[in-house]
């Protein structure tokens, strides 16, 4: 049978290749073609993203594009990744490119099909001299192009993964997925050895054949490497589809009328039926739920009226109270909040705050706005206004106070994305409306406090970070509070886990944090000045312009934390880690930080004018153009250092001898000999003088004026 062999040696220009491709068998060329094709698609997307990483240094004035910041989204979602900012705002510039770098993959993507649908080659198969052809050897058209590559090649394969990923409990571990997807995909290429014509499962769903571009030669079996297997051309194949007989609604009913008849009445009958039960049921249930809703109506309406007697006495308006937060009726809340904001007698108001809490925390937003309703009512009445007055509104704001407390310490854990932005829950103490917040212990993970006033709370061992509805933490729904702007000014952290919590522009002045567990967080431009951060864990966490004048980090983990330009003037840091930090600029005049860990930190332009640094690690550290004048870095180890322009004048690298003047040296040179200047270069270190160069080459570091160098 004469083979065809038109759609196979087209006229068409092919790019050569450096590989020598006809040495090597179909299914090698075939495995190098999907790799390049996947690279082109991962290539068009990470370039793009990472220049726009670079150009998102600057001004960040303008909000992530909608359709990038979904995208993100529903990548981070589907995927498990934990997405902190939701907020984000970039520079105009890298917007530009992170758009192209979203649209690029997918312009690459319909390229390939658009190429793979038309000849049958996209770019690199016709770099692999491969074709993708139909059963007649022609281009496989859009219809088997769609099935082969979204359906067989990636949809079957990566879909049962994914289900597969979750089901069995591997879900957000992404290396196990990519494992799994790989075991998925290596089954689709195992069906060649199930088909007499090698075919892999997306090309039998899509009755497509992986042909050699120039012979015509179907793709050999991989998992043979036989050299006297035996080629099969495509023009041999035979393909003879045996039709199946499709069924036809109208001849079977010429040919079976009285069956046709029985079926009919039927379906007639059950569907008559059908219709007057469910018509019966469905009356019956509206007739008992408005039944029901006129008793709650007549219970509502007589409750209101005996509030409505001013006749009655405190304590029976107390139970009128009390019974209206117990009702069902959606009026009730809206009402018992407008009565807190009237109410004079302080029993009263105690009643309605407690059946406000029995209400659970449905109730939250519109105790927020009548929180902040009062307060900025308090704030007027501070002007002239008589001191009774100022009292009766003070005691309706501890009455908010203390039932939105109440309600995040009895409904702790099960307050995801309440919003209570703007509250003031901060602490009173004025007699009689005294109020403090204490919510120790308790779980606040996913509440939004941003702007809220909490001065002077407890929140010691509480978590303001925790799972999402997958009950795992570190993926896309994890439940992170957000203290954005919150007046959280000597509030008590301690041992507290903040997760990654976002608190950009917190003012934490004389906050105690000790213990607190707050890696990855975003606290930008936040006040921790006197504040007590010993032991915490800051690991990781974005503290750009960040305020630390006078904060005490003893022994807190900042590894890999970013400082750039962050104020940590008269800090005490004995034995913080700063291990590969960003410290770009940043100020810390007179601080202590004996012990500490710099290794491999970017110091470049910070300022440690006047810092205690004895026995500091700055082993491999960037200390360029760094000022580090009138510092004490007695025996720091300096071992690898960058100090490229580092202003050291009058810096002491020992230790001072007592009663000697001279503020280099400290004795005998011999008696302090050390390996933690031992080939150090400072040639381009600024403001030596003589004694600290003779010093220097005495340890064995590197200057020009060295004699042994």
């Amino acid at each position: 049978m004469t083979s065809r062999d038109s759609g196979i040696n087209n006229n068409n220009p092919e790019a050569s290749w450096p590989l020598k491709s006809k040495e090597l068998p179909i299914w090698v060329r075939r495995c190098c073609a999907w790799a390049t094709e996947v690279s082109l698609i991962i290539v068009s997307g990470t370039v793009p993203f990472y220049l726009g990483q670079l150009g998102n240094i600057g001004n960040k004035s303008v909000p992530l594009n909608p359709a990038l910041a979904k995208t993100t989204e529903g990548i981070a979602q589907t995927f498990g990744i934990p997405l902190q900012n939701h907020y984000q705002k970039v520079t105009p510039l890298a917007n530009l490119i992170w758009s192209g770098a979203l649209l690029a993959p997918l312009v690459i993507v319909g390229w390939q099909l658009y190429l793979l649908g038309a000849t049958g080659q996209t770019l690199p198969k016709r770099w692999f001299k491969i074709r993708v052809v139909a059963a007649l050897g022609n281009s496989p058209g859009w219809k088997k192009t769609l099935i082969r590559e979204g359906l067989g090649k990636w949809g079957l394969p990566m879909g049962t993964a994914y289900l597969i990923w979750h089901l069995t409990g591997a879900f957000p571990s992404l290396g196990v997925l990519l494992l799994i997807g790989g075991l998925t995909s290596l089954i689709d290429i195992y069906f060649v050895r199930l088909n007499k014509l090698h075919r892999t499962g997306h090309d039998t769903l899509g009755s497509t054949f992986v042909v050699d571009a120039r012979s015509g030669q179907l793709d050999s079996n991989p998992f043979s490497l036989s050299d006297t297997q035996r080629q099969i051309s495509i023009g041999t194949i035979v393909l003879s589809e045996k039709k199946s007989e499709s069924f036809h609604l109208w001849p079977w009913i010429q040919k079976n009328p009285g069956l046709t008849l029985l079926v009919v009445t039927t379906v007639g009958m059950v569907s008559v039926l059908g219709t007057i039960f469910g018509t019966h049921v469905y009356i019956q249930n509206q007739a008992n739920w408005r039944e029901f809703k006129q008793q709650d109506n007549d219970m509502f309406l007589a409750l209101v009226n005996k509030l409505s007697l001013t006749s009655n006495e405190p304590q029976e308006r107390r139970v009128s109270v009390l019974a209206l937060g117990s009702t069902k009726d959606p009026r009730a809340i809206p009402l018992l909040v407008d009565l807190l904001g009237q109410e004079k007698e302080p029993s009263i108001l105690d009643g309605i705050q407690q059946s406000l809490v029995s209400a659970g925390p449905k109730v939250l937003p519109e105790l927020r706005r009548l929180n902040q309703a009062l307060k900025n009512d308090l704030e007027s009445l501070s002007y002239g206004a008589n001191t009774q007055e100022q009292v009766l509104v003070s005691l309706r704001i501890r009455a908010t106070q203390k039932a939105i407390a109440k309600i995040l310490k009895v409904y702790s854990g099960s307050l995801k994305d309440v919003n209570l932005s703007g509250v003031d829950l901060g602490q009173i103490t004025s007699t009689p409306a005294s109020f403090t917040l204490i919510l120790e212990n308790t779980d606040l993970s996913g509440v939004k406090f941003r702007g809220a006033i909490l001065n002077q709370a407890s929140f010691k061992n509480s978590r303001f970070y925790g799972p999402g509805k997958d009950n795992r933490l570190g993926t896309f729904d994890d439940s992170i509070a957000d203290l954005s702007g919150a007046n959280l000014i000597e509030v008590n952290l301690r041992g507290a886990v903040l997760g990654p919590v976002i608190m950009q522009r917190a003012d934490l002045l004389k906050a105690n944090l000790s213990k607190a567990k707050m890696p990855n967080s975003i606290i930008t431009k936040a006040n921790f000045s006197s504040a007590k951060l010993i032991a915490a864990n800051l690991q990781q966490a974005n503290l750009t312009e960040t305020s630390f004048t006078g904060a005490d980090l003893g022994s807190a983990d900042l590894s890999k934390a970013k400082l750039y330009r962050a104020n940590l003037s008269r800090v005490k840091a004995e034995g913080a880690t700063f291990q590969s930090s960003d410290l770009r600029e940043s100020n810390w005049q007179r601080g202590n930080l004996s012990g500490a860990n710099f290794s491999r930190a970017n110091l470049k332009k910070a300022d440690l004018s006047l810092a205690l640094l004895t026995n500091a690690n700055f082993r491999n550290a960037q200390l360029q153009n760094a000022n580090l004048r009138n510092t004490d870095l007695s025996l720091a180890d300096l071992r690898g250092a960058n100090l490229s322009g580092a202003d050291l004048k009058g810096a002491k690298l020992t230790v001072i001898k007592p009663n000697q003047e001279d503020q280099f040296l400290a004795g005998p040179i011999d008696a302090f000999k050390s390996d933690h200047l031992r080939g150090v270069n400072f040639n381009s270190a600024k403001n030596l003088n003589p004694n600290q160069i003779n010093y220097i080459c005495k340890q064995g570091g590197i200057h020009e004026k060295c004699s042994n160098n």
